[in-house]
């Protein structure tokens, strides 16, 4: 993990942030309890362990939707794996009135906002878009489209300045995502109007085989200056830190000060999806290096150490992990596929006759197969 010290982000037009310096971290590694200047956290024992229990059911679903895809159960799989921490604490810091719009890896934050898993496993096993309220939840469907996502939580966020209501909107997005056209315009936009968006980005490393280095000359919390707002550099496998850190930001966002970008610097573990292969772009010895920095395993080590939970208390956990892997698994396989023409049922609230017609014609072709004659 790096710590060195860059440049402080200019943050003179939005100084409701403390200036950056360096790393947010508020658990090492080794689960270590550190201080930051600006960014204090004063969390409950029943509150740390429902962050470790969060981490840990969602790893164990993660874990068990990319087996379930090596057998052939769904049609792909975008692993969250290494990411916990960044997708709970960012989640466990939104208020109920907040919303979250998400890219399709926010498996974490959508455990945050009672998104049942099987809802979100459904969408990649192909039998609907997507099964979950966006509305009852605050959680947006998925965006396969990289970014833009990024402009409808801007636009959905200045809706919200219009109506007078004090809740902010919180984009994700991956570090290859800063790259695209639409993420920029989405910035723009929130810093002319002082939107009440928070972006926040995934630094997993890789653009799926891309890394990095060549997607930026300079960390990518301190582009949030060319765009007037503050920028934020967060270890995204420390929950405490990430948690901190959002709540901040999204609390700035509420009170009408604008827009701030957070770079969760973590590590991707597993494969951008079920169709990529991270050995032929990565070496092993950064995987390892990496998993040295794991979001639960520093957590699991912080509760031990200072007696907040006991042997018992992590056997429940692994119960409820248990159960919940038997539960995603039967609920996987009992998924009935829809009806072909079901495609056509929720493209549009109210159906357009160009879309009728099209039902229509589809149909009659599948109509033509029955009784054995083709």
């Amino acid at each position: 993990m790096t710590t060195e010290v860059v440049d402080p982000v200019p943050g003179a037009g939005a100084p409701h942030l403390p200036r950056q310096t360096g790393l947010v971290q508020l658990l090492t590694p080794e689960g270590e309890r550190v201080q930051h200047p600006d960014y204090a956290i004063d969390v409950t024992a029943e509150e740390l362990r429902d962050l470790y229990r969060d981490l840990v059911l969602v790893r164990r679903w993660d874990v068990e939707a990319t087996a379930l895809q090596r057998q052939g159960e769904l049609g792909i799989w975008a692993s969250l794996l290494g990411q916990e921490a960044a997708q709970i604490g960012a989640g466990r810091a939104l208020r109920p009135d907040d919303t979250a719009f998400p890219t399709y890896r926010e498996h974490g934050v959508a455990w945050t906002r009672g998104v049942d898993p099987l809802h979100v496993i459904s969408l990649f096993r192909g039998v609907d878009n997507g099964g979950w309220d966006p509305v009852a939840t605050g959680f947006n469907l998925y965006t396969v489209v990289i970014g833009a996502q990024c402009l409808h939580a801007t636009g959905y966020a200045m809706g919200l300045q219009r109506d007078g209501a004090e809740s902010a909107a919180l984009a994700f997005l991956g570090d290859g995502a800063t790259s695209q056209g639409e993420v920029n315009e989405a910035m723009i936009w929130a810093a002319s109007f002082s939107a009440p968006v928070v972006f926040f980005c995934q630094n997993n490393q890789y653009a799926i085989s891309v890394p990095l280095e060549r997607q930026t000359r300079i960390p990518l919390y301190q582009r949030a200056a060319g765009f007037g707002f503050p920028g934020v550099r967060v270890d995204g496998n420390d929950v405490l830190a990430v948690l901190a850190v959002t709540r901040a930001a999204l609390a700035a966002a509420r009170e009408g000060q604008g827009p701030t970008f957070i770079e969760a610097f973590t590590y991707r573990m597993g494969a951008h999806t079920t169709s990529d292969d991270p050995t032929r772009y990565r070496l092993a010895s950064e995987l390892e290096e990496w998993k040295l920095r794991d979001p639960i395993a520093r957590v699991k080590a912080y509760l031990s150490r200072t007696g907040t939970a006991d042997a018992d208390f992590f056997a429940d956990v692994e119960a409820q992990a248990d159960e919940l892997a038997v539960r995603i698994r039967r609920g996987t396989t009992e998924m009935a596929d829809p009806p072909g023409r079901a495609m056509f049922d929720r493209v549009y609230a109210e159906q357009t006759p160009h879309l009728a017609a099209q039902q229509a014609q589809f149909e009659a072709y599948q109509a033509g197969f029955e009784g054995g004659g083709h």
